[in-house]
């Protein structure tokens, strides 16, 4: 087990009516203008905003509004919410919604002080030194942003999708009402149960031995996902589910299942390249790559994979660990397409060109700068191999 550092500082406020607490909140912080950032309809249609509007004035903090977060969420909405914040001089961020909103709202955090382009935390090109203090009441268990130190924004010039990690980031607080996830559509909550397992996968499948505390608890945490995505295709509305499901969500993506580990974020390096280029649902996108980086990589350390498909995919262990992790990796297919989530990219609803995949290779390696991944190392050739076998 490696050294590790477990910080995770968000205050969580879970259960019914959660969200009518959220004025309360804010004013612990001893902020007095907060900015609702938020993305579609739904939360007006749904009542939400208006009940967590009504939350704030109750409290006496006075608000302002950005709506219009989309999924794979955009530079543009930053540098508009980063002028509104100044013009406005609001000093608290209040995200209302789902990991896209989230992330915006940090990225907002980290601009509003900053004399220069917010796109520089996501190039690398300068590390944030101060923030806005955030808070969230979250309306979908999946991206774990409520909980986690890092973000994901898209520069809609040149389609670039890249993240910052930075505990400035981190939430002051979370409100996370089960309830609120009830009217999602069986695609988006799809979605979000494979951001999840992923989260804690991407962590799993590490070099590092001698994890019993935390390979259990991630294991642990896998199969709770899977089963209440299976409850929630017949019963949306199961409480126990939909909680179980938002409470994997936070410890997914908070470094509790990480703590020990090297961890690896391949998938997710892949991934962000083909929803930077097509706008796909970043769940649905992981489904779609996943298989084919596990099978391209599993021979680092098969009796890892072994592992997985034992304890969490319930494969009886064979004599041969390579054949027990195969049939691991077809395991998690078979539960990805039992939630109607794709195992390649054409059933994501793409066909790859050689000049798609050459570019999407050079993009994910900063165009030949860096390799990515650690359970085995990945370099330009391995990422266009493994986007060529998940084709499909």
């Amino acid at each position: 087990m490696q050294n590790f550092v477990y910080y995770a500082p968000t205050k969580v406020v879970f259960g019914r009516d959660a969200e009518k607490k959220t004025g309360a909140l804010i004013r612990e912080q001893g902020c007095k203008k907060a900015m609702v950032v938020y993305g579609g309809g739904s939360v007006k249609r749904s009542g939400l905003l208006d009940r967590v509007l009504a939350s704030l004035d109750e409290s006496g903090v006075s608000h302002i509004e950005l709506g219009g977060v989309v999924p794979n969420p955009r530079l543009s909405k930053v540098r508009e919410g980063i002028g509104l914040v100044r013009r406005e001089k609001a000093d608290f961020l209040l995200s209302v919604g789902g990991g896209s909103v989230i992330d915006t709202a940090k990225a907002i955090g980290y601009g509003v002080p900053y004399e220069g382009d917010v796109w520089d935390f996501y190039t690398g090109k300068a590390t944030a030194q101060a923030s806005l203090p955030m808070g969230c009441v979250l309306t979908i268990a999946a991206a774990g942003s409520e909980m986690s130190n890092s973000s994901v924004i898209t520069n809609e010039d040149g389609g670039l999708k890249r993240g910052c990690k930075n505990d400035l980031s981190r939430q002051r607080f979370a409100v996370l009402n089960p309830e609120l996830t009830y009217s999602l559509p069986p695609y988006q909550t799809a979605n979000g149960a494979v951001d999840i397992m992923m989260h804690t996968m991407e962590r799993y499948f590490t070099t590092e031995k001698d994890l019993l505390l935390t390979d259990a608890l991630a294991e642990g945490l896998m199969r709770t996902v899977m089963e209440c995505a299976h409850t929630l295709r017949g019963d949306p509305e199961n409480y126990a589910a939909r909680a179980n499901m938002m409470w994997a969500s936070s410890l997914s993506h908070n470094g509790l299942m990480g703590c020990g580990t090297v961890e690896d974020w391949a998938s997710h390096q892949i991934e962000h390249e083909l929803s930077g280029m097509f706008d796909c649902s970043h769940g649905a996108g992981l489904a779609a790559i996943w298989a084919s980086w596990a099978r391209y990589v599993m021979d680092a350390d098969c009796a890892r994979f072994a592992r997985f498909a034992v304890n969490v995919m319930g494969v009886p262990r064979g004599a041969d660990d390579r054949a027990t992790a195969e049939r691991g990796i077809a395991a998690a297919e078979d539960f990805y397409r039992s939630i109607e989530m794709p195992t390649n990219i054409r059933e994501l609803g793409y066909e790859l060109s050689g000049e798609q995949i050459n570019e999407l290779a050079e993009k994910c390696t900063y165009y030949g700068t860096r390799t990515i991944g650690s359970f085995k190392k990945l370099g330009r050739e391995d990422i266009v191999k493994i986007y060529e076998m998940a084709r499909g």
